[in-house]
Protein backbone atom coordinates (compact mmCIF):
# COMPACT_ATOMS: atom_id res chain seq x y z
CA UNK A 1 0.00 0.00 0.00
CA UNK A 2 1.20 3.54 -0.30
CA UNK A 3 0.09 4.47 3.00
CA UNK A 4 0.11 2.68 6.35
CA UNK A 5 -2.74 2.47 8.71
CA UNK A 6 -2.48 4.63 12.12
CA UNK A 7 -4.71 5.00 15.05
CA UNK A 8 -6.36 8.81 14.98
CA UNK A 9 -7.89 9.27 18.12
CA UNK A 10 -10.65 12.42 17.31
CA UNK A 11 -13.42 9.99 17.59
CA UNK A 12 -12.77 7.54 20.65
CA UNK A 13 -15.15 7.80 23.42
CA UNK A 14 -12.59 5.25 25.12
CA UNK A 15 -9.08 6.45 23.96
CA UNK A 16 -7.14 4.40 26.17
CA UNK A 17 -9.05 0.69 25.01
CA UNK A 18 -9.12 1.99 21.18
CA UNK A 19 -5.63 2.67 21.13
CA UNK A 20 -4.56 0.28 23.17
CA UNK A 21 -6.51 -2.30 20.54
CA UNK A 22 -4.86 -0.30 17.79
CA UNK A 23 -1.25 -1.21 19.04
CA UNK A 24 -1.76 -4.70 20.01
CA UNK A 25 -3.42 -4.97 16.39
CA UNK A 26 0.41 -3.70 15.07
CA UNK A 27 -0.25 -0.24 14.59
CA UNK A 28 2.66 2.41 15.02
CA UNK A 29 1.49 5.51 15.19
CA UNK A 30 -1.00 6.99 16.92
CA UNK A 31 -2.89 11.01 16.10
CA UNK A 32 -4.13 12.65 18.92
CA UNK A 33 -5.27 16.38 19.56
CA UNK A 34 -5.77 18.20 23.61
CA UNK A 35 -9.21 19.18 22.28
CA UNK A 36 -10.35 15.10 21.62
CA UNK A 37 -12.46 13.49 24.09
CA UNK A 38 -13.77 16.35 25.36
CA UNK A 39 -10.04 17.19 26.49
CA UNK A 40 -8.99 14.16 27.41
CA UNK A 41 -7.40 12.36 24.46
CA UNK A 42 -3.91 12.63 25.71
CA UNK A 43 -3.45 11.77 29.13
CA UNK A 44 -4.76 8.29 28.44
CA UNK A 45 -2.32 7.61 25.78
CA UNK A 46 0.85 8.27 28.11
CA UNK A 47 0.41 4.44 29.67
CA UNK A 48 0.20 3.27 26.35
CA UNK A 49 3.40 5.14 25.11
CA UNK A 50 4.87 3.90 28.01
CA UNK A 51 4.68 0.41 27.07
CA UNK A 52 5.51 0.76 23.65
CA UNK A 53 8.49 3.26 23.04
CA UNK A 54 8.55 2.42 19.28
CA UNK A 55 5.16 3.85 18.86
CA UNK A 56 4.89 7.52 16.74
CA UNK A 57 2.77 10.11 18.50
CA UNK A 58 1.35 13.06 16.82
CA UNK A 59 -0.67 15.84 18.80
CA UNK A 60 -1.72 19.35 17.72
CA UNK A 61 -1.84 23.39 19.10
CA UNK A 62 -4.75 25.66 17.87
CA UNK A 63 -7.88 24.89 19.34
CA UNK A 64 -8.45 25.51 23.04
CA UNK A 65 -9.91 22.64 24.75
CA UNK A 66 -12.73 24.19 27.17
CA UNK A 67 -11.35 21.81 29.79
CA UNK A 68 -8.29 23.78 29.41
CA UNK A 69 -9.58 27.15 29.13
CA UNK A 70 -9.26 28.44 32.81
CA UNK A 71 -6.03 27.19 32.97
CA UNK A 72 -4.50 29.05 29.66
CA UNK A 73 -6.47 32.70 30.84
CA UNK A 74 -4.87 32.21 34.13
CA UNK A 75 -1.68 31.53 32.94
CA UNK A 76 -1.74 34.65 31.10
CA UNK A 77 -1.47 33.01 27.15
CA UNK A 78 -5.05 33.28 26.32
CA UNK A 79 -7.33 36.09 25.85
CA UNK A 80 -10.49 37.22 25.65
CA UNK A 81 -11.38 37.51 21.82
CA UNK A 82 -9.22 34.14 21.51
CA UNK A 83 -11.00 32.52 24.47
CA UNK A 84 -14.32 32.87 23.08
CA UNK A 85 -13.31 31.92 19.32
CA UNK A 86 -11.87 29.05 20.81
CA UNK A 87 -9.18 28.93 18.76
CA UNK A 88 -5.04 30.45 19.13
CA UNK A 89 -2.10 30.16 17.52
CA UNK A 90 -0.08 32.90 19.23
CA UNK A 91 3.37 32.57 19.92
CA UNK A 92 2.84 32.79 23.91
CA UNK A 93 -0.04 30.03 24.11
CA UNK A 94 0.97 27.40 21.14
CA UNK A 95 4.49 27.34 23.98
CA UNK A 96 1.94 27.02 26.67
CA UNK A 97 0.15 23.93 24.60
CA UNK A 98 3.27 22.02 23.97
CA UNK A 99 4.24 21.96 27.59
CA UNK A 100 0.95 20.50 28.36
CA UNK A 101 1.06 17.74 25.79
CA UNK A 102 5.04 17.08 26.89
CA UNK A 103 3.73 16.26 30.40
CA UNK A 104 0.67 14.48 29.52
CA UNK A 105 2.27 12.32 27.05
CA UNK A 106 5.54 11.81 28.98
CA UNK A 107 7.36 12.50 26.42
CA UNK A 108 8.42 14.75 23.24
CA UNK A 109 5.97 13.92 20.90
CA UNK A 110 7.13 12.90 17.12
CA UNK A 111 5.33 15.71 15.66
CA UNK A 112 3.12 18.58 16.30
CA UNK A 113 0.43 19.82 13.63
CA UNK A 114 -0.83 23.25 13.57
CA UNK A 115 -4.60 22.38 13.75
CA UNK A 116 -6.84 24.30 11.36
CA UNK A 117 -4.71 27.57 10.45
CA UNK A 118 -7.88 28.60 8.44
CA UNK A 119 -9.65 29.29 11.98
CA UNK A 120 -7.28 32.02 12.61
CA UNK A 121 -8.07 34.19 10.17
CA UNK A 122 -9.94 35.01 6.86
CA UNK A 123 -7.67 35.77 4.44
CA UNK A 124 -4.75 33.93 2.77
CA UNK A 125 -1.81 36.68 3.96
CA UNK A 126 -3.94 36.49 7.62
CA UNK A 127 -3.30 32.54 7.80
CA UNK A 128 0.42 32.73 6.44
CA UNK A 129 1.53 35.64 8.61
CA UNK A 130 -0.07 33.26 11.59
CA UNK A 131 1.76 30.38 10.51
CA UNK A 132 4.66 32.37 9.93
CA UNK A 133 4.59 33.08 13.68
CA UNK A 134 3.47 29.51 14.31
CA UNK A 135 6.49 28.04 12.68
CA UNK A 136 8.77 30.41 14.20
CA UNK A 137 7.74 29.20 17.86
CA UNK A 138 7.80 25.04 16.82
CA UNK A 139 11.06 25.76 15.85
CA UNK A 140 11.97 27.07 19.15
CA UNK A 141 10.24 24.40 20.40
CA UNK A 142 12.43 21.96 18.57
CA UNK A 143 15.57 23.07 19.12
CA UNK A 144 14.85 22.76 23.00
CA UNK A 145 13.98 18.82 22.46
CA UNK A 146 10.00 19.76 23.60
CA UNK A 147 8.89 18.10 20.40
CA UNK A 148 10.88 15.92 17.31
CA UNK A 149 8.76 17.81 14.38
CA UNK A 150 6.07 19.66 13.31
CA UNK A 151 3.29 19.82 10.75
CA UNK A 152 -0.15 21.31 9.13
CA UNK A 153 -3.34 19.60 9.60
CA UNK A 154 -5.91 21.54 7.97
CA UNK A 155 -9.59 20.50 6.70
CA UNK A 156 -10.33 23.17 4.14
CA UNK A 157 -6.66 24.76 4.06
CA UNK A 158 -5.59 23.39 0.73
CA UNK A 159 -8.96 23.01 -0.75
CA UNK A 160 -9.64 26.61 -0.22
CA UNK A 161 -6.27 27.82 -1.84
CA UNK A 162 -5.40 29.65 2.01
CA UNK A 163 -1.90 27.78 1.18
CA UNK A 164 -0.18 25.18 -0.29
CA UNK A 165 2.76 22.64 0.47
CA UNK A 166 5.09 24.91 -1.07
CA UNK A 167 4.15 27.77 0.72
CA UNK A 168 4.38 26.03 3.71
CA UNK A 169 8.03 24.55 2.75
CA UNK A 170 8.72 28.19 1.80
CA UNK A 171 7.87 29.33 5.48
CA UNK A 172 9.79 27.08 7.31
CA UNK A 173 12.59 27.57 5.10
CA UNK A 174 12.74 31.04 5.86
CA UNK A 175 12.10 30.24 9.85
CA UNK A 176 14.02 27.53 10.37
CA UNK A 177 16.97 27.53 7.27
CA UNK A 178 16.95 24.35 5.19
CA UNK A 179 17.34 21.57 8.42
CA UNK A 180 13.56 23.23 9.21
CA UNK A 181 11.75 20.59 11.57
CA UNK A 182 8.48 20.99 9.02
CA UNK A 183 7.63 17.17 8.47
CA UNK A 184 4.37 16.78 7.70
CA UNK A 185 0.40 18.13 6.70
CA UNK A 186 -2.66 16.34 7.77
CA UNK A 187 -5.79 16.71 5.04
CA UNK A 188 -8.93 14.34 4.31
CA UNK A 189 -8.80 11.65 1.57
CA UNK A 190 -12.23 9.59 1.21
CA UNK A 191 -14.50 8.44 -1.21
CA UNK A 192 -16.10 12.00 -0.48
CA UNK A 193 -12.48 13.45 -0.85
CA UNK A 194 -11.37 12.45 -3.96
CA UNK A 195 -9.98 15.70 -5.35
CA UNK A 196 -6.26 15.30 -4.11
CA UNK A 197 -5.96 11.93 -5.56
CA UNK A 198 -7.37 13.05 -8.84
CA UNK A 199 -4.75 16.07 -9.18
CA UNK A 200 -2.24 13.02 -7.94
CA UNK A 201 -3.37 10.63 -11.08
CA UNK A 202 -3.10 13.36 -13.23
CA UNK A 203 0.78 14.31 -11.98
CA UNK A 204 0.13 17.42 -9.47
CA UNK A 205 -1.10 18.81 -6.60
CA UNK A 206 -0.81 18.67 -2.83
CA UNK A 207 0.19 14.62 -2.60
CA UNK A 208 2.93 14.25 -5.22
CA UNK A 209 4.27 18.11 -4.58
CA UNK A 210 4.67 16.71 -0.84
CA UNK A 211 6.38 13.71 -1.54
CA UNK A 212 9.01 16.02 -3.68
CA UNK A 213 9.55 17.90 -0.70
CA UNK A 214 10.06 14.87 1.63
CA UNK A 215 7.42 15.83 3.19
CA UNK A 216 4.84 13.35 4.50
CA UNK A 217 1.18 13.01 4.31
CA UNK A 218 -1.40 12.06 6.88
CA UNK A 219 -4.77 11.51 5.48
CA UNK A 220 -8.15 11.75 7.62
CA UNK A 221 -11.70 10.90 7.94
CA UNK A 222 -10.79 7.93 5.28
CA UNK A 223 -14.74 6.65 6.54
CA UNK A 224 -16.31 10.04 6.91
CA UNK A 225 -16.41 9.10 10.95
CA UNK A 226 -18.32 5.90 9.98
CA UNK A 227 -20.89 7.71 7.96
CA UNK A 228 -19.22 6.44 4.83
CA UNK A 229 -20.11 2.98 5.57
CA UNK A 230 -24.12 3.93 4.82
CA UNK A 231 -23.02 4.86 1.61
CA UNK A 232 -20.96 1.96 0.47
CA UNK A 233 -23.74 -0.41 -1.68
CA UNK A 234 -22.82 -3.57 -2.56
CA UNK A 235 -22.32 -2.28 -6.09
CA UNK A 236 -19.79 0.04 -5.04
CA UNK A 237 -18.15 -2.03 -2.61
CA UNK A 238 -18.28 -4.63 -5.99
CA UNK A 239 -16.28 -1.63 -8.31
CA UNK A 240 -13.79 -1.20 -5.98
CA UNK A 241 -13.03 -4.49 -4.49
CA UNK A 242 -15.22 -7.65 -4.97
CA UNK A 243 -13.43 -9.52 -2.19
CA UNK A 244 -13.60 -6.50 0.75
CA UNK A 245 -15.97 -5.73 3.46
CA UNK A 246 -17.42 -2.18 2.99
CA UNK A 247 -14.83 -0.87 5.44
CA UNK A 248 -12.20 -2.04 3.42
CA UNK A 249 -13.02 -1.09 0.11
CA UNK A 250 -13.69 2.40 1.42
CA UNK A 251 -10.16 2.33 3.14
CA UNK A 252 -8.19 0.86 0.03
CA UNK A 253 -8.70 4.04 -2.19
CA UNK A 254 -7.78 5.98 0.62
CA UNK A 255 -4.86 4.03 1.25
CA UNK A 256 -3.68 3.72 -2.45
CA UNK A 257 -3.95 7.27 -3.01
CA UNK A 258 -0.17 8.34 -4.36
CA UNK A 259 2.43 9.62 -1.97
CA UNK A 260 -0.03 9.29 1.02
CA UNK A 261 2.25 7.73 4.42
CA UNK A 262 -0.69 7.35 6.58
CA UNK A 263 -4.23 6.55 7.08
CA UNK A 264 -5.60 7.80 10.01
CA UNK A 265 -8.18 5.48 11.22
CA UNK A 266 -10.59 5.69 14.55
CA UNK A 267 -11.26 2.20 15.31
CA UNK A 268 -12.01 0.70 18.99
CA UNK A 269 -12.23 -2.74 18.63
CA UNK A 270 -9.76 -5.56 17.84
CA UNK A 271 -12.11 -7.20 15.22
CA UNK A 272 -12.43 -3.89 13.45
CA UNK A 273 -8.63 -3.43 13.69
CA UNK A 274 -7.95 -6.89 12.18
CA UNK A 275 -10.25 -5.70 9.31
CA UNK A 276 -8.66 -2.51 8.18
CA UNK A 277 -5.13 -3.94 8.61
CA UNK A 278 -6.58 -6.76 6.26
CA UNK A 279 -7.00 -3.83 3.54
CA UNK A 280 -3.52 -2.32 3.89
CA UNK A 281 -2.13 -5.51 3.65
CA UNK A 282 -3.15 -5.79 0.29
CA UNK A 283 -1.67 -4.37 -2.59
CA UNK A 284 -2.50 -1.15 -3.43
CA UNK A 285 -5.22 -0.64 -5.97
CA UNK A 286 -3.98 0.28 -9.69
CA UNK A 287 -3.55 4.02 -10.60
CA UNK A 288 -6.43 3.01 -13.59
CA UNK A 289 -8.94 1.53 -11.49
CA UNK A 290 -8.62 4.54 -8.98
CA UNK A 291 -9.06 6.78 -12.11
CA UNK A 292 -12.22 4.63 -13.15
CA UNK A 293 -13.53 5.11 -9.14
CA UNK A 294 -13.30 8.67 -9.42
CA UNK A 295 -14.79 8.67 -12.93
CA UNK A 296 -18.37 7.39 -11.26
CA UNK A 297 -17.93 8.84 -8.35
CA UNK A 298 -16.65 12.60 -9.15
CA UNK A 299 -14.30 14.53 -6.57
Amino acid sequence: MSGVLAAGTHRCHDVITAVSAAVDAGVKWIDTAPNYARGMAEVPLREVLERHPPVGVSTKVGFVPASDRRAAISAGVLFGQQSRRGHCLSRPYIAWQVDLSHARLGRAPDLVFVHNPENAASTRDEVLRALTSAFEEMETAADAGLIHGYGVATWTGFSSGLFTVSDLVFLAQRVGGWRHHFHAVQTPVSLVHLGLVAKALRGGGLLLHAREAGIRVFTSAPLGGGGLLALMTPELVHFIDPSATPAQAALRVALSAPGVSHVLLSASTPAHWAEALGAAAREPLPPEHLRRIIDVLGT
